[in-house]
């Protein structure tokens, strides 16, 4: 059975940090860029953050850049993002998702290259 699955998420104060995990079963794993995404209500899914197929790229949205770190550990088919000093509009659900075969996270910013998407792990950030 494929399945993507983030957990993680939870209330958080500002200025706080929280860690998302994406563990994935079923599915190849190591040789695909994987990323993760938000999405607010009301507004379109975004690019958070990206990392390739070789861990040896790793993309930034802009209003996460310097505040986020991304992980693959390709052994136990997961991927961790961290995102620290959260703020309020950090808000949303998040989810993972894996890219192209082989990729470099050349167009992580757009959800269309990407699939097996997961249910996602709400992050609520409160001021």
């Amino acid at each position: 059975q494929m399945q993507v699955e983030e957990s993680g998420g939870g209330l958080v104060q500002a200025g706080g940090s929280v860690t998302l995990s994406c563990t994935v079963s079923g599915l190849t794993f190591g040789v695909y860029t994987w990323g993760w995404f938000r999405q607010a209500p009301g507004k379109e899914r975004e690019g958070v953050s990206c990392i390739n197929y070789n861990g040896r790229v790793r993309e930034f949205g802009h209003s996460v850049k310097g505040r986020v770190t991304i992980d693959r550990d390709d052994a136990k088919k997961t991927v961790t993002l961290q995102l620290n000093d959260l703020q309020p509009e950090d808000t949303a659900m998040y989810f993972c998702a894996r890219g192209p075969l082989y990729d470099s996270c050349s167009e992580f910013l757009s959800p269309d290259p990407y699939e097996h998407w997961g249910r996602g792990t709400q992050v609520t950030v409160s001021s």
